[in-house]
């Protein structure tokens, strides 16, 4: 067991570990035994002492015989993946959430003088599993975890989604307290120690990109595209000054591929390298097998270069993705766009908008190696690391053919393994439902925070109670703001996190960070702005930084955090799921867009949930249980009151009367 190869090696290290490691205090276990120092607010443990007792504890847990490094539908024999739609979801990035500055917990260097990995690392994912087990957490959804590149990097270092390998964990996870172990056998023990918590994994995997110094492109580079080198500064989408910001369609695509911009940036393209000059290709590739640095040889020797991407959205203003290029799915240009080229068969494998949406513009003559590749990702990570599930990214806009056997081909593997889209628009549930996802992202995240506009309330009324899959119930992604930066503070963050486990439809979905009110984003991918970056005070060390494109740690040792309101919300919800469904659903007090109030009712007991979005007015209302239950008398048993569990009960007879505080939410059992 991998988890026992971490314990051996912190164990024999622990007389030589010295107590100057600070954790944060949110991780410290309640019952720790071993030497502790306190200095000020800051905790001081021997890291190899420390690392061995979690490891421990969790140990105690385990089940003779079973093999842990399986996925937990496999060890409990289940074959459903919907499993996920009883989940409780932390999102982690393994870079930034167990980052923390061990040796001077108010500084931060990725390594410390004292040689302690202060970066985030998988060892450190390990320490925090009692932290999150504690929260009510049953999975945890991993940003990408496989190697990125550092080349053509946004900020300090490279993005999780500059995948160069799409089947090797990132080396950067190593923790050095952990040397002699490699980062395989790590993120092994973090899998193990998961399952024998019962908390699942689920991985983010990225089918439709790729570093543009992908390790693939030695091998194949004929799976990528290319542009002469001399044209890479000029280069980026072409704008459509005769269209609006829309996505291509039959109805616009002459439009587009007569655009006299459309057919320069066509000419910037050049056929693969291996095609042009295929016997240097060969001496390139055998003297360059070993080299990370290959893409400036490349560059060098043949004159050309993989093409940053782009939105697939015509007249996007988001500027070019510098860090990233698409992956060639099909031998030949769209079959759509062949009549609307100058000369079909000489023009150069290209980039543009129709391509890239290659599941409405397909070609005829798959890339299958790739798409085995592809294929086999899932499948790969679920038998060698037992992962449970995955997010796929941008799958809607993958041939659909390829879409539909990447999520065949996980199934195969494991028939419980689920799936989620990232699919933000909610009227495409019953689509991805029918591609074989169980759930999708969603845009929770932008309807909650836009109370005044009316668009909470048509969220949980009219959209939720309706859909065919659930969605994330997200006050926060690692695309969007933070929620306790929205209007509202942590006021705000408190209300959407916990109305979140409530609604119907809905996975409740925590981002880290957002338990201890984090307000700087990981990302400006949705719903924000330049100006966003710059959430916190200007002499914070990670003041304008992004956790994506930057070196980044969670302020930990908040003041004020949700991590006993998380635990409270996981387990009142877990008490009732069987209630939570559109079945049971009778909504109050539709005309007051600043009042969600839910009655769960199953003709015995019932669930009352009541969220006050106005955060400056307490509401006085009077209910009138006996007009949906047909019942005289109540039980009405208070479960959260004022962000606490409550264990008061209320006999009732005739209308329920309260007042609800600004921005609180009330839950309640009805019998």
């Amino acid at each position: 067991m991998y988890l026992k190869m971490v314990k051996s090696l912190l164990d024999e290290r622990i007389k030589a570990g010295k107590v100057n490691y600070s954790v944060p205090r949110e991780w410290f276990p309640p019952r720790y035994d071993g030497t502790v120092k306190l200095s000020g607010k800051w905790i001081f443990v021997n890291p190899y002492e420390f690392g061995s007792s979690i490891c421990s504890y969790i140990l105690s847990k385990e089940k003779e015989g079973v093999n842990y490094l399986q996925s937990l539908a496999k060890i409990r024999k289940e074959t459903n993946p919907n499993w996920i739609h009883k989940s409780n979801i932390y999102g982690a990035f393994i870079r930034s959430t167990a980052a923390y500055g061990h040796l001077h917990p108010d500084q931060f260097e990725p390594i410390d003088s004292e040689g302690y990995t202060e970066s985030g690392t998988i060892l450190k994912m390990i320490f925090m599993l009692p932290y999150l087990s504690g929260m009510g957490i049953d999975t945890i959804y991993f940003l990408p975890v496989t190697k990125y590149s550092d080349l053509f990097k946004k900020g300090e270092i490279g993005s999780p989604y500059s995948v160069k390998n799409f089947f090797k964990i990132d080396p950067s996870y190593h923790d050095n307290l952990l040397d002699g172990m490699n980062v395989n056998e790590e993120f092994k023990a973090f899998v193990e120690a998961a399952h024998v918590l019962g908390i699942r994994i689920i991985l983010d995997f990225i089918p439709r990109t790729s570093a543009r110094d992908s390790e693939l492109i030695l091998e194949h580079p004929e799976w990528f595209y290319w542009i002469d080198v001399s044209e890479l500064e000029s280069y980026s989408a072409p704008k459509i000054p005769e269209l609006g910001f829309e996505i291509p369609s039959d109805d616009n695509l002459e439009i587009i591929y007569k655009n006299s911009t459309v057919k320069n940036h066509l000419k910037k393209f050049r056929n693969a390298p291996s095609i042009t000059h295929p016997e240097k290709w060969e001496n390139f590739v055998s003297k360059n097998r070993n080299n990370p640095d290959f893409l400036n040889e490349l560059v060098d020797t043949f004159g050309v270069i993989t093409p940053p991407g782009f939105s697939d959205w015509v007249n996007d203003t988001q500027p070019s993705w510098d860090d990233v290029t698409f992956l060639r799915f099909y031998h030949d240009h769209p079959f759509k766009a062949a009549n609307y080229l100058d000369d079909a068969n000489s023009q150069p494998p290209y980039i543009l908008y129709d391509v890239i949406k290659a599941s409405l513009f397909p070609g005829k003559k798959p890339m299958k190696e790739l798409w085995h590749t592809i294929e086999n990702i899932m499948p790969y990570f679920n038998g060698n690391f037992g992962i449970d599930g995955a997010r796929l990214d941008m799958g809607h806009a993958l041939p659909v053919e390829l879409e539909k056997n990447i999520i065949m081909k996980a199934r195969k593997a494991d028939p419980a393994f689920a799936i989620i889209a990232e699919e933000l628009v909610m009227s495409n549930d019953k689509k991805s439902r029918e591609s074989g996802y169980n759930g999708i992202l969603g845009n929770t995240w932008w309807m909650e925070p836009r109370i005044e506009e009316g668009k909470l309330k048509e969220l949980c009324y009219n959209v939720l109670p309706s859909l065919k899959l659930p969605a994330l119930g997200a006050a926060e992604t690692p695309d969007t703001p933070r929620a306790a930066a929205r209007k509202g503070g942590v006021a705000f963050s408190k209300f959407a996190t916990t109305l979140n486990f409530f609604l119907p439809n809905v996975i409740p979905f925590i981002n880290s960070g957002q338990e201890i009110f984090e307000v700087q984003p990981m990302n400006l991918g949705l719903d924000n702005t330049k100006e966003g970056r710059y959430m916190l005070p200007r002499d914070d060390r990670f003041y304008g930084k992004l956790a994506f494109f930057d070196y980044y740690a969670l302020h930990w040792n908040s003041d004020d955090n949700m991590k006993s309101l998380i635990s409270s919300l996981a387990r009142i919800r877990r008490e009732n799921l069987s209630l939570i469904s559109p079945e049971n659903l009778r909504t109050l007090f539709e005309g007051d867009i600043s009042l969600i109030c839910y009655l769960y009712w199953d003709s015995k007991k019932g669930l009352l949930v009541i969220a006050n979005a106005d955060f400056s007015n307490s509401k006085e209302l009077s209910i009138d249980l006996g007009y949906y239950t047909w019942k005289g008398q109540h039980d009405v048993k208070w479960r959260l009151r004022n962000y606490r569990e409550d264990d008061s009960v209320w006999k009732v007879i005739g209308a329920l009367n309260l007042t609800v505080s600004p921005g609180e939410v009330m839950i309640a059992t009805i019998e």
